[in-house]
């Protein structure tokens, strides 16, 4: 059976959103780079396919002529695998950055396979950063000090938060001018969504006042299924315009690509997995004007 998707539909046809198809142009080429944007992708729900649109709308955006770097916030180091690095060879991590300040960042960034695209790993010393962090003075700041000596090298930052809410998700937020929420079309997905909102007006509140939500990713859809269908319509009726128009189908390619550390878009560049990244990466840079 073909995969659901986007592509090879005319623009004004209803989309998976339930709303008329958006076709995004392609984006103009830069003739200087930064400063850079920081998205926060975050969700405090796990298997969300959170590190899965860090990696391919990061190496999506990079094909779009956009220099990118990860930063993997999660002591699981899921994004740093999926990028092909290996545990072994990671002398310096984020966790370096946040805990000691003559560590640099450009000490911490790896190239990738993929042109533009760069990354700041991360380990199980990560774990430990939160409790190390908690009687430092301005301790949501320390990663906007890590991260502003490469602001002006980069179009696009993007963190890939662990699945909490805790002082390093704080942190993200607290330095991001944007979020990206990923979602699973299923119940227990969105019920977790108001929380997630909470804390992001939160922190705008009282430590971000340039904070908002980009746009929100249904991601793992399946329009097969009556309920995937019921979630999707919930969450577009709730959150209109912030719902993106771009819908990640649920595909065997994406497990693939995590086992050969690559993105979807150099693994199987033709597939419709990766015409729906380049969707979104097309959408991502509409909504920031990148």
């Amino acid at each position: 059976m073909a995969e659901d998707g986007l592509f090879n539909e005319p623009e004004g046809k209803i989309g998976l959103t339930g709303r008329p198809l958006r076709v995004f142009p392609d984006p103009k080429p830069l003739t200087q780079h930064g400063p850079a944007k920081i998205l926060s992708m975050c969700n405090q729900k796990g298997g969300v396919g959170k590190t899965t649109s860090t990696i391919n709308l990061g190496a999506c955006l990079a094909e779009a002529g956009r220099k990118v770097l990860l930063v993997d916030l999660d002591p699981q180091g899921a994004l740093s695998a999926g990028l092909g690095v290996p545990h072994d060879e990671l002398d310096i991590t984020v966790y370096n950055l946040l805990v000691d300040r003559h560590t640099s960042i450009h000490q911490a960034i790896h190239p990738t396979n993929v042109a533009g695209l760069d990354l700041v790993p991360a380990n199980i010393d990560l774990s430990a950063a939160e409790i190390q962090l908690v009687n430092e003075v301005g301790r949501e700041q320390t990663l906007a000090r890590a991260l502003r000596p490469v602001m002006r090298d980069y179009d696009y930052i993007i963190l890939d938060c662990q699945p909490s809410l805790g002082l390093l998700t704080v942190n993200a937020l607290s330095c991001s001018q944007g979020v990206i929420i990923p979602m699973e079309c299923e119940y227990f997905s969105l019920r977790g969504l108001a929380l997630l909102t909470d804390t992001v007006e939160k922190v705008r509140d009282r430590l971000n006042f340039d904070l908002e939500i980009i746009g929100i990713l249904v991601t793992m859809f399946d329009r097969r299924t009556t309920h995937a269908r019921e979630v999707m319509s919930r969450v577009v009726e709730v959150f209109e315009d912030r719902v993106f128009d771009t819908v990640i189908t649920r595909t065997v390619r994406f497990p693939e690509t995590s086992v050969a550390g690559e993105p979807i878009i150099t693994w199987a560049p033709n597939s419709q997995g990766a015409q729906q990244y380049r969707q979104l990466a097309r959408e991502v840079i509409e909504r920031t004007n990148g």
